[in-house]
């Protein structure tokens, strides 16, 4: 059990957040629907995510560990985005800052942890966009900074990470009919390493991690829209002091979304969703996220 434990502890840390996540089964952003139809310049956004999930089953090589460790969360997100022209392609600069609270489970032990997770800066910028058409294409750099809560003391479970990311995502987003839509992301992430991971302050690596996200979109009217979502992740073996974890990502899950502007300048946004596979880390059982979005 304790072996299992170190690589529950592997696998879960700097566990951030999804929107950013870097649990076992997630994409690093997490997009909404909607996420990459451009707004006119000069809009800015301020939202707020709420995100809660339980992990209460734990797989190695596809397999599930019996009484293996288990995973809770509370997380929230601050994101502030402003829209921009810049020779004339649509920008969007950013930053999220992430918070909140961590409890891992196994072989007896708990650990909890608390606080502000790595600040995440960058924009999309849209290279194609037609709004007669309802078509875009965008391209999106962000810049996870070590500047969150770590404590050395905690090993792995922590809201920061103690290492710099570069996420990069690539999107499309088109009207299918007068009622439906899709949007299309690919995403590939690049780690930095960790130089003082778990107790003993050894070195973590990551290998690169990349994936895809499809929302189906049904918008029932021009205020409430109606979603499915998937995603799809690969890659991010991890090595812990030199030695590899065979940690590889092949995961999967879904998730539902509704979207109703309450008032003309304030959405609200309710998801539900579980993982379908996992090859290696936890499996959600359940999640349950909320979004708030006010328009300036």
């Amino acid at each position: 059990m304790k072996n299992t434990f170190l690589k529950a502890a592997v696998l879960s840390a700097g566990l951030p957040c999804s929107t950013i996540n870097n649990i076992s089964h997630a994409a690093q952003v997490a997009t909404d629907p909607g996420d990459y139809s451009p707004l006119p310049a000069g809009i800015d956004l301020g939202i707020l995510y709420l995100q809660s999930f339980d992990n209460d089953e734990f797989y190695v090589d596809g397999k599930q560990i019996e009484n293996g460790p288990t995973l809770g969360a509370d997380i929230g997100l601050l994101r502030w985005v402003h829209y921009m022209e810049i020779g004339g392609f649509i920008i969007d600069p950013q930053i999220i800052l992430p918070f909140g609270q961590l409890k891992l489970e196994a072989g007896g032990n708990t650990v909890e942890a608390s606080g502000i997770g790595d600040p995440i800066l960058g924009a999309t910028i849209w290279l194609y966009n037609n709004a007669e058409a309802k078509q875009a294409f965008g391209l999106t750099g962000l810049v996870s900074v070590p500047w969150g809560s770590y404590d050395i003391e905690k090993g792995p479970v922590n809201l920061g990470e103690n290492r710099t990311k570069l996420i990069t995502q690539a999107a499309f987003v088109t009207p299918l009919t007068e009622h439906f839509s899709l949007h299309l992301i690919g995403e590939y992430t690049f780690f930095g390493d960790n130089d003082d991971f778990g107790a003993s302050g050894v070195t973590r690596k990551q290998n690169d991690q990349y994936g895809f996200q499809v929302h189906l979109n049904y918008h029932i009217s021009d205020s409430t829209t109606a979603s499915v979502n998937y995603y799809q992740d690969f890659g991010a073996e991890t090595e812990v002091n030199g030695s590899r974890q065979q940690d590889k990502l092949n995961s999967n899950r879904w998730q539902a979304t509704l979207q109703h502007f309450i008032k003309p300048d304030l959405q609200v946004q309710i998801q539900y969703g579980r993982s379908i596979s996992v090859e290696n880390g936890f499996f959600e059982n359940d999640r349950l996220n909320l979004r708030f979005v006010k328009v300036f």
